[in-house]
């Protein structure tokens, strides 16, 4: 069988090339590099699609979480709450803003955070919760919000995974603000680094704004400490160009999905499951599997482009073993760490590229 990539970027850029060519020719020929209409635009199409009226583009996924939590008051002596089973970069965020973050379990059947576990978390420290929606959809957003309601605790979303789905019809950032990244590989992917911050409050949209831009929202005005962190024009003209094409592609990933679902009955294979309200836009394909390190390089070996998202949990990482966690602390993440693979998926997979990926997956069990 030919090789079958985990993601394939090439195909991707293939649907969009000649609209970026196009684009980056309107840029160049302005010199127009940093703001400018083009990131304008893309802040309106973005902000309309996510169904928010306020997005503020950034130069990555991990300054926009920085920025929110910065924007909602986090800063030294407080706590964030989130879950261990994330990308290191949700706790990144957290300790640079000075903020210690502090972690709890995920929900063994959807990955996501557990939410009983996060409201029991709190503290008078506590000044910011932040669910990660795992793989494609959405943390139970509305129960976090709901049982942090008059607590002055904000939630933070972190949406890098998440563009288009939606959980009962709301959107990431719907619930107040939320921070994505359009890394390469992501549903809606840059040519490189970027990201955005999305909310429905104006004043945190133009602090997050004020914060990236140097704290000044008009040249050598400087109201705030800041940072230079700014979405350019050249990853606009690509986000502009894939965001027309989302909508279509989270539909296409959602039929692959059911595909795998199909394809992986009767196997020892614990498949994903999406919590009732949600609409999932596959993101990534993750089931667990006996044997877990075995399997993932035999499919490897095979031309697939299995993965794993993500081989340690947060606390058992050497960058935050100072936090005191140990081993047992959080064991469905620790559990799910230890078994779960990430299958390839994405727009245009073919039904003859996943039976292959099945076939070989069925030997290997």
């Amino acid at each position: 069988m030919g090789r079958v990539p985990l993601v394939d970027l090439q195909a991707a850029h293939a649907e969009v090339a000649e609209e970026v060519e196009l684009g980056f020719k309107r840029v160049i020929s302005t010199t127009g590099f940093i703001g400018g209409e083009e990131v304008a635009a893309f802040e309106r199409e973005y902000a309309a699609f996510a169904g928010v009226p306020h997005c503020v583009g950034v130069a990555n996924g991990t300054d926009a979480l920085e920025l929110a939590l910065r924007a909602v008051g986090v800063g030294p002596g407080g706590e964030v709450i989130l879950p261990a089973n994330t990308f290191i970069a949700t706790a990144e965020a957290v300790a640079r803003t000075g903020a210690r973050p502090v972690l709890v379990d995920m929900d063994p059947d959807s990955y996501l955070i557990d939410v009983e576990a996060a409201l029991a978390a709190v503290t008078p420290a506590t000044r910011a919760v932040l669910p990660v929606h795992l793989y494609g959809q959405l943390a139970p957003v509305e129960r976090l919000v709901e049982g942090l309601a008059g607590s002055g605790v904000a939630v933070v979303e972190d949406a890098a995974q998440c563009q288009g789905a939606t959980r009962y019809g709301r959107g990431a950032g719907s619930w107040g603000i939320a921070a994505t990244s359009f890394y390469p590989g992501k549903n809606l992917g840059a040519y490189g680094d970027a990201g955005a911050v999305v909310s429905t409050d104006q004043t945190l949209a133009t602090t997050v704004r004020t914060l990236a831009n140097h704290g000044g929202l008009t040249k050598y005005a400087h109201d705030l400490v800041g940072f230079n962190s700014r979405l350019d024009a050249l990853q606009a003209v690509v986000l502009r160009a894939k965001l027309a094409k989302l909508a279509a592609g989270n539909q296409a990933r959602r039929a692959a999905a059911q595909r795998y679902d199909d394809l992986l009955a009767g196997l020892d294979v614990v498949r994903p499951a999406t919590l009732p309200g949600n609409l999932h836009v596959w993101h990534l394909y993750v089931v667990r599997v006996p044997d877990r390190d075995r399997v993932v390089a035999e499919l490897n070996a095979a031309g697939i482009g299995a993965g794993i998202h993500y081989p340690t949990p947060v606390h058992l990482t050497r960058a935050f073993e100072h936090l005191g966690y140990r081993r047992g602390a959080f064991p469905h993440a620790e559990a799910a760490a230890d078994r779960i693979l990430s299958l390839p998926v994405y727009p245009q997979i073919t039904g003859q590229a996943q039976e292959s990926v099945i076939e070989t997956l069925r030997s290997l069990l």
